[in-house]
This record gives C-alpha cells, structure tokens and sequence, in this order.
C-alpha cells in the first residue's frame, strides 16, 4: 500500500540547532535564473541561509534534490512541453522526503506555476507555496502562512506588482552578474507563451539600470549580462527608440567592468547603431545570440516573427563587417506546423550561409494557449529526421568554425563548475570574449596557491577546436599562460571564506537588496 503524500506543513518548529535552510532549483532561461537570484534574496533577507552553508542540514540531502533542506523552491519553466511532465515528476521524488522531515516545505514559482496555478497543486497536494512571475515578493510571507494555516499557498499576480530588481538578491556568482533592462515583451509569435505568462514588457530608467551594473561592480563582478526578453526595443517605454546603443556605451564608462553582454535580441528590431556600439565600445564582447527560429518566410510569417530571411541574413553580414571576430550564435525551431520541406531547406541554407558558432535547436512543441498549437501538427518522424539533419550540419560548422581558432590566443574568465572533467583533466574551463568554452591547461608543478581561482582572467593558446568547446593546452609545452589575478577572484574567494572580508574581522558580508540611483559615470 503506498504511503499518502504529505499535507502542507503545519506549524511544526524548527528542531535543529542552527537556522532554518532554503534550496532553489532553476528551470528554464536567463531570466528565470535572475528571478531565482531575487528568491534566494529575500529568503535571506528574511533569515533562512542556503543549505550548503550548513553542513548538518546539506548531509541530510537525498537522491530526490533537496539538497537537505527545510526549504525546497522550484522556479520553473514553461517553453518545452515536458516543462509539467519534469515539475511533477520533482515533486513526486520531493514528496518521499518530505514525509520524512517534519516542517519541511515546498515552493513552486516562474512561468509554468503562473500558467497552472491551482493545478499544481490539485496534482502535487504536498506542495506549500505556488506563486507567479509577477509577485516574487510574496515568498516568504507565503511560506509562512502555509505553516500557520496548515494548507497550500497560491497567490497569482496578472500583472507585476514589484519590480523584481528593487528586490533583495543573492547572486549566484560572485564575478558575473545578471541585470535586467526590462521585463515582459511586446510581442507576439504564435509558438510562444511567455508574452502570457510574463507581461507586457516594462523598460527599466537607464538611471537604474547603470546604478545597478555600478553596484554589483563595486561588489567584485567584472562581467554583467543585461537581460530583457526583447533588448532592442528597450527604451519604446519612456520614448527613446536609440536606448539601448546609448545603455551599452554608457556600461563601456563603468570603472571595474571588463564584459558586457546581452540577451536576447530581436532581429525584427535589431538597429545599425547597436552594431556600432558594440564594435565601438571596448567592454562589449564579440558574441552576439541572435534568435533566427525558421530560415524559411513562409514559416516566418506563420509564426508571426516580423523578419525576413534577407533581414537576418542582413543583420549577420552587417555584424561580421564591424566585429569580424564576433561569435553569433542563434535558436531554431524545426517542425513548426506546416512547415514543408523546402521551408526547411531555407533554414538548412540560413544556417549554411551564417556560419553559426553555436545554436540551441529545438523540436516544435505545441504550448497550450498559444495559436500554433491548434494548427496542424508535422508527424514526428518528419520533424524527427529534420531535427538530425540540422544538427548534423551545425555540429560540421561549429567544428570548422572551432578548428578556426587554434593557434589563437584567448583571455579566459575562469568559471565555477563548467568544466565537469576538469578534476581529471587538470584543467580550468571558462569563457572566451567571444563566449566560446575554454578548457585551459596549467602549467605542470604549479602550486595550489598559484592556480587560477573562479574570477581570475587566464591567457592561453588554442590547441583544438572540438565541436562544443576550444581546448588551449599551450602551457603544456611551455607555450603561452599567464594568469592576472582579478577583484572578481578575491570576490569569489571572499564568498568562498578562503580569505577575510575586508575590514569585517572575517564575517560575511550582508545580502541585501541593490540600492539604486544615478549613477557618476567615468568621462
């Protein structure tokens, strides 16, 4: 007989010795990932810690990604269409540990709890809190009338309350930051239900958004990605179409910042004086991910993306003029309904013609809500066999395109945790200007306290160009690497508590909220 799942928790006290301890688990895109740097804010801002600063509570972690916490949030994710299928499957492993730990509670955000809301939980009744992309806020008053009242929280905003970066954030790292220019997007592509379920888009003051970048540089990060659904009609909101170019010039006058990036564009409003801005402006890097979906117009206009293929490829051409180094990766969608051969022959030759370092291909899923889903499907196997065709082609140009850069000399900003064999290999794996992946060899013999830390800036010679990253093992044989080390390194030492917090007698450093104003910018 199986066991019933566990109710919302009542108010069952915290019966260990320490604080009560919170986990968040991503789903999805960028932006879902800066949500859950907000949560994670005001769950400390509100004295929970993150369980693997407790060790106790991290040794109770299961199989099922709890991680060992009292506080298990899910910010989800609603583009794919097994997004329900992964959530509940979560929880079912989620609920077996719950019963086991008394007090323990369940949070479910982002696009796929603002979509179903009540019917999370009317599928998964152990879950506590279900709350929308419109109200990160309210998390931990949630949380805690889930505990008062012994049942489940849902609270579903239609339209945004706070603007989540006013909010309390616990970054997640320490040398690269996240800051958004706008939330929500104008548009409206018949395969796409972010529109529904995040807004109409809302343009942060360029005032804000420089203050921000200015205050997560003054704390230790030297690379900061603006994000918006749409960045190039960032500004339409307050008046001035030319915003974004004047946002990225301006990030290029911030003492301290090394990399600016952005996502996602849109070719449709893609203009010449970005493409100036970002050749002219030294911290802008050379990588540009710009969304093609179908080479094909007739799909194009099916999906009511309001660009050609003469457009894009145009765009492409006019980067390559003014950054011929830059990196342009892109998304495409094979098997949007109706699409015919010939209208997937037209991608196939976008592709061909682009030269894409890299793309993130996708089958097309029906989203409940949206207008493709009631057209007529494409049989799977079409889409099936399309899909291996293009992948095939992509993975021969980013292979040729990698080769392309051995012998290349490359600035590497060392990451945390994208090198998974870098324990075996003796390697460290970051990012080039260009966005590329770099696996980097050290010299032989270096000393523990000479190795580069996450932060810290490696300079390498490309030796192998593989289909998904770059390998430079220069250093190997006494060729070219040299390490800088960099305030975003001491950051993430710092938050690593290998040194002291300066002046602070070796205490954390407080997580709170960004303070915004105007910013001084460098002349």
């Amino acid at each position: 007989m199986t066991a019933a799942p566990p109710a919302p928790s009542a108010a069952v006290p915290h019966t260990g010795a320490g604080p009560r301890t919170y986990l968040v688990r991503t789903l999805g895109c960028q932006m879902n990932v800066h949500d859950s740097e907000r949560l994670a804010g005001m769950l400390e801002a509100q004295g929970y810690v993150p369980v693997e600063s407790v060790p106790e509570a991290a040794a109770r972690a299961t199989d099922a990604g709890d991680g060992g916490a009292d506080v298990v949030v899910i910010n989800t994710c609603s583009v794919r269409e097994n997004a329900a299928t992964r959530l509940f499957g979560n929880l079912g492993q989620l609920a077996s540990v719950k019963r086991r730990r008394p007090g323990m509670q369940i949070a479910v955000g982002g696009c796929l709890a603002q979509q179903m809301r009540t019917g999370i939980v009317e599928k998964a009744p152990w879950v506590d809190v279900v709350l929308g992309t419109h109200n990160l806020d309210v998390l931990p008053a949630l949380l805690e009338r889930a505990r008062h009242n012994a049942e489940a929280q849902v609270e579903i905003e239609e339209a945004l309350k706070v603007f989540p970066s006013t909010l309390p954030t616990r970054r997640e790292s320490a040398y690269a930051a996240f800051v958004s220019i706008s939330v929500g997007c104008n548009n409206t592509c018949t395969f796409c239900i972010v529109p529904h379920l995040r807004g109409k888009e809302r343009d942060r003051r360029p005032g804000e958004v420089l203050a921000e970048v200015q205050a997560v540089v003054a704390q230790g990060a030297i690379e900061v990605t603006l994000l918006g659904q749409n960045v190039n009609s960032y500004g339409v909101g307050f008046g001035d179409r030319g915003a974004f170019a004047k946002l990225l010039r301006a990030c290029g006058e911030i003492d301290g910042l090394e990399r600016v990036r952005f996502t996602s564009p849109h070719p449709a409003a893609f203009t010449d004086d970005v493409i100036e801005a970002m050749a002219e402006t030294p911290n802008v890097m050379p990588s540009l991910h710009m969304p093609l979906q179908s080479g094909s117009d007739a799909v194009l206009r099916a999906m009511r993306r309001s660009y050609r293929q003469g457009k894009y490829l145009g765009i492409i051409d006019r980067v390559r003029g003014a950054i011929p180094e830059a990196a342009i990766t892109t998304d495409i969608i094979v098997g949007f309904p109706g699409e015919t051969e010939s209208d997937f022959q037209a991608t196939l030759d976008v592709v061909a013609a682009s030269r894409f370092s890299s793309a993130f291909t996708f089958q097309y899923s029906p989203r409940p809500g949206t207008p493709a889903a009631d057209l007529e499907q494409v049989p799977a196997e079409v889409v099936t066999d399309r899909y291996q065709r293009l992948l095939a082609l992509q993975k021969r140009i980013s292979t040729e395109e990698n080769e392309q850069q051995e012998g290349r000399t490359v600035d590497v900003l060392v990451a945390e945790g994208e090198g998974r064999k870098d324990g075996a290999t003796h390697r460290v794996t970051g990012r080039a200007a260009d966005n590329r992946l770099v696996h980097v060899a050290l010299p032989p013999g270096l000393a523990d306290d000479e190795r580069p830390r996450p932060g810290d800036m490696v300079t390498a010679t490309v030796t192998h160009g593989a289909p998904h990253h770059l390998v430079a093992d220069s250093a190997l044989t006494g060729g070219t690497y040299r390490l800088r080390r960099t305030r975003a390194g001491e950051a993430w030492a710092r938050r690593a508590g290998l040194v002291e917090e300066p002046h602070s007698h070796g205490e954390a450093a407080p997580a709170g909220p960004v303070t915004l104003g105007m910013p001084a910018l460098r002349r």
